[in-house]
């Protein structure tokens, strides 16, 4: 996954709050059990050290949240009396979570978020249709469309000589009119680098505008069920994950264990990271507040830099430094690679010491 989503919130470390609440009520009146979650939040924020302004924001945009039905979490970023992010989890953590670091503790945010693979949704009819689409850091985008021709519209079963004429004119409607949205999809396509185009509504629009897409989307199409779509999609990009580090593992060239991946950060080698998720890891790592590729085991390579390093989790430190070199993020089991530590990466390149490696 791209973690560009990420920057606002680790491109400047200092006094962050992340709280992870279960948001979920057994009832739409039963808010008590929901306060009850919150007073312990707001208590364990104020034991580790977040100022009151920050606290106080921090409630107001989980008090002030709207209500919604069902099981979820609430994750909430915040510092110097501002909130930055506050966002629904498909499902509530595991357990609710507080952290007051120089960065946000964004991983379980990550992990519930999945890979966010960009689409375009077109809901066509005869007339236009509505365009929906969102991109890989989840920013959403609609649109109206309204076709330029809005006669003939309407076959009707009239005789005489001029009755074939008008039904193609009607036709020739409809084309123009899926013309239109195609033109409109793949400008928004291109916008978002959808990887997904999912097309449904009027049978014959969906056909209009199918036949016109160009040929470098006719791949990308799909039916209604976008789901579907988008999971193998993901699937897709574990798998050439994988098989490019295999491959780059058997040239010698990968790059696997957490000091070593560490390394080639800091040149900003790496293309993507595969990691396991371990949330009980207490692994920390040093950074550079000014530098998201300023990372490393040792505060002593930062130190002879002229740089004063900051001790962060390793986790939070690894997603600043990937999100600020462009580079990807691929969640893996255990068993889906052979990682030392549970982490290695796939190269853009390799130089003359990963070769001796």
């Amino acid at each position: 996954m791209k973690l560009d989503f990420l920057r606002p919130l680790v491109e400047s470390p200092g006094r962050w709050a992340s709280v992870y609440l279960d948001a979920s009520r057994s009832d739409e009146g039963a808010v008590h059990e929901v306060d009850l979650r919150w007073r312990a939040a707001r208590a364990a924020l104020a034991e580790r050290g977040c100022d009151e302004r920050t606290i106080v924001a921090a409630e107001d945009a989980f008090q002030s949240f709207p209500y919604q039905p069902g099981r979820y979490g609430l994750a909430i970023f915040a510092r110097s009396g501002e909130v930055a992010v506050v966002e629904t989890l498909p499902s509530p953590p595991p357990t609710d979570d507080v952290t007051v670091g120089p960065l946000p503790h964004l991983m379980p945010w990550v992990v519930q978020r999945g890979e966010e693979v960009p689409y375009v949704r077109v809901r066509a009819d005869r007339t236009g249709a509505d365009v929906d689409a969102l991109s890989a850091g989840g920013v959403p985008r609609h649109l109206e469309v309204s076709g330029r021709e809005k006669f003939p519209m309407t076959k009707v079963h009239a005789g005489g000589w001029s009755n074939p004429r008008y039904l193609r004119a009607v036709e020739e409607t409809w084309k123009r009119n899926a013309g239109d949205v195609v033109a409109a999809a793949v400008d928004l396509a291109d916008t978002m680098d959808a990887e997904v185009i999912a097309v449904s509504g009027d049978v014959r629009a969906v056909q209009d505008f199918t036949r016109q897409l160009p040929k470098r989307w006719q791949s990308r199409v799909t039916g209604e069920n976008k789901d579907e779509a988008i999971a193998e999609v993901a699937d897709r990009h574990l798998r050439e994950a994988v098989d490019r580090f295999r491959t780059q593992l058997g040239e010698g060239s990968a790059s696997t264990g957490l000091p070593d991946v560490v390394t080639h950060l800091q040149r900003g080698q790496i293309d993507t990271v595969l990691m396991v998720n371990h949330p009980e890891s207490t692994d920390m790592l040093w950074i550079d507040p000014a530098d998201p590729a300023g990372i490393s085991v040792d505060d002593h390579i930062l130190r002879d830099a002229g740089i004063e390093p900051q001790k962060v989790r390793a986790d939070a430190a690894l997603l600043r430094a990937l999100a600020g070199t462009d580079a990807r993020l691929i969640l893996v089991e255990k068993d889906d690679v052979p990682l030392r530590h549970g982490i290695g990466a796939v190269l853009r390149y390799a130089d003359g010491s990963t070769a001796a490696r």
